[in-house]
């Protein structure tokens, strides 16, 4: 496979060099193009950020860099991947809370859901509400062992 692109920069008149960075020197080294993309930017992002150059800056600009130093081993390219993946994975912010909504949610104390009922006050209610038939048909279902 050619890969004979190559990013060329020419200096402003008078300047005496022409720097150029292959992308069969980085291929080399990544030899998926997209990925190379991408580390290049994090590791351009990183220098954008202040971190400290590898390689000579030799008037190039961050991204020029970035792919000088993959082409020269300067950068460990793992943490460029981890970077990748923690810039792109982001905890979601939590959502406002309706107090109205919270109210309505059953917990331990409020199985209920809108009101406070102890077990022993459910019970109560449900005797007072119950027809002799249902207490009978309860008590035989419950193998006589009836209410306490």
């Amino acid at each position: 496979m050619d890969h004979s692109f190559e990013i060329l920069l020419f200096y402003p008149k008078g300047a005496s060099r022409m720097a150029r960075v292959t992308v069969e020197d980085c291929i080399e080294k990544v030899p998926n193009r997209f990925e190379l993309v991408l580390l290049a930017a994090q590791r351009a992002r990183g220098l954008s950020r202040g971190e400290e150059l590898r390689v000579d800056r030799d008037n190039d600009k961050n991204p020029v860099v970035a792919l000088r130093e993959i082409a020269e081993d300067k950068v460990g390219l793992d943490v460029l991947r981890e970077g990748i993946i923690r810039s792109l994975t982001r905890a979601p912010e939590p959502e406002p809370v309706d107090e109205e909504v919270m109210d309505l949610i059953p917990t331990d104390q409020n199985i209920f859901g809108l009101q406070d009922v102890s077990a022993e006050e459910e019970h109560a209610h449900m005797a007072d509400n119950m027809s002799p038939d249902e207490a009978s048909a309860i008590e035989t279902a419950l193998g006589g062992r009836g209410r306490r």
